[in-house]
């Protein structure tokens, strides 16, 4: 017998031959040992799968799926029970001698009882340090009827009995109620039955066998491939699953013949199937439609990707206030040249020649603003040049708006047209 057995999560793959013992005449089945191979996917795919047995004439076999070895052995190593019997067997007709000893340990027969050794200890005793709760009602029972039950519009006294209202927990005994006892706990004093200690036993003789005589059935059989010939095939089939089928079945002398034919039959109808197989997106629509909750993981990866892409592509907010900072460091270490600072003495007095409610206004404005650039950078005056020279004469310029002034406070700055330290100047407002 050979083929596939499924029998509840168990599966198989069966090789089963009978052998007739040549001196008896008495038919034995010979199982080849399991493969050491998973074979879930073979009954659990729904496909069409091939079956091949392969005996060769040295003793060995082979079982192969889909033309895939599985498992090979040997005829006369790997079958249950062995085709050869054993050359010795037990003999029936001996009998284990009754002072036989197999005790490989006794009891110490040495061995004393202590007398502080107290059996009648119970396991638990009761808690002498436990206190009834209070609120406990000595007096309540721990159920009673239910008040809102209603005997049956068809309860029939007679057939049924006396009606009795269900019963309930007290709603009183939310501490307790009943007689109050204390709680057990593991008594201390609790030793047990006493038992002498276990020690090797002297007079061990070890376990007992029968003796061993010749078989009187034994033979040995070199070449079991050479079976008792056979003129027909069965199918031994019960099955609790619907959509099974076999077809095609090949008995032949010659592999070739059969690897053969299975290119031309079995082959192209794996193609055949494979072709006519769902996609990927049909098969995730029926997985999804027996079960609900992978349409939860199709969003959840189809959306990822989008809001990943959106975050990192999503433009930013600059903070103005940043740029604004950079540029007024820039422009205050930026080296300053003397022809420059003469064209800003000349805007200057320019500007002093205007009214002077003119220039009031200008001078309020420009506090104004002054006071809204230290708020802004209060960390950039570190990192300004320390020394800033001429500012003192400069304010003083600024607030008398005489040309004396305003020419010292150029001396002051250095000549020639090379770079000059930097200096805090205060911004006139031009109409």
């Amino acid at each position: 017998m050979f083929g596939p057995d499924k029998c509840g999560e168990d599966y198989k793959l069966h090789f089963i031959f009978r052998y007739r013992h040549p001196k008896t005449g008495v038919f034995e089945e010979k199982h080849a040992k399991p493969p050491n191979v998973d074979l879930k996917k073979f009954f659990t795919d729904r496909k069409t799968h091939l079956y091949t047995l392969v005996m060769n004439p040295d003793d060995t076999f082979e079982i192969l799926i889909d033309q895939i070895l599985i498992n090979k052995g040997n005829l006369l190593e790997d079958v249950v029970p062995p085709v050869n019997p054993p050359k010795e067997i037990d003999d029936p007709n001996d009998i284990k001698p009754d002072e036989w000893d197999e005790r490989l340990k006794i009891p110490d027969p040495a061995a004393i009882k202590p007398e502080d050794w107290d059996e009648d200890e119970p396991a638990q005793i009761e808690d002498t340090s436990a206190v009834k709760p209070q609120g406990w009602l000595d007096n309540e029972p721990k159920f009673i009827p239910n008040p809102d039950a209603k005997k049956p519009d068809d309860w029939n006294e007679d057939m049924d009995g006396e009606w009795e209202a269900p019963h309930i927990l007290n709603p009183a005994c939310r501490i307790g109620c009943g007689e109050w006892k204390p709680p057990m706990i593991d008594n201390p004093k609790y030793k047990g039955v006493w038992r002498p200690p276990m020690i090797d036993n002297p007079n061990y003789q070890g376990i007992w066998s029968p003796q061993k005589i010749p078989n009187p059935d034994y033979f040995e059989d070199d070449h079991p491939f050479l079976l008792t010939s056979f003129s027909a095939l069965g199918l031994e089939l019960w099955s609790m699953t619907s959509d099974i089928y076999f077809d095609n079945f090949i008995i032949c002398s010659d592999k070739e013949v059969a690897d053969h034919w299975a290119e031309e039959s079995w082959r192209l109808k794996v193609l055949i199937a494979n072709a006519n197989e769902p996609g990927i997106f049909s098969q995730l629509m029926a997985a999804a439609e027996e079960h609900w909750w992978l349409w939860l993981i199709f969003l959840v990866i189809a959306g990822l990707p989008v809001i990943l892409i959106t975050s990192f592509y999503w433009p930013r907010k600059v903070k103005k206030k940043y740029e604004d900072t950079e540029d007024k460091k820039k422009a205050v270490c930026n080296p300053q040249t003397k022809g420059a600072l003469e064209q800003e003495v000349k805007e200057e007095k320019a500007a002093l020649e205007k009214p002077v409610d003119m220039e009031v206004e200008n001078k309020e404005s420009d506090a104004e603003i002054l006071e809204k650039e230290e708020e802004s950078e209060p960390e950039q005056k570190s990192e300004e040049v320390e020394v800033i020279e001429g500012q003192e004469e400069e304010n003083k310029s600024n607030k008398s708006g005489s040309e004396d002034e305003m020419k010292e406070a150029d001396e002051n700055t250095g000549s020639g047209d090379g770079p000059i330290k930097s200096l805090r100047k205060r911004r006139v407002r031009k109409d």
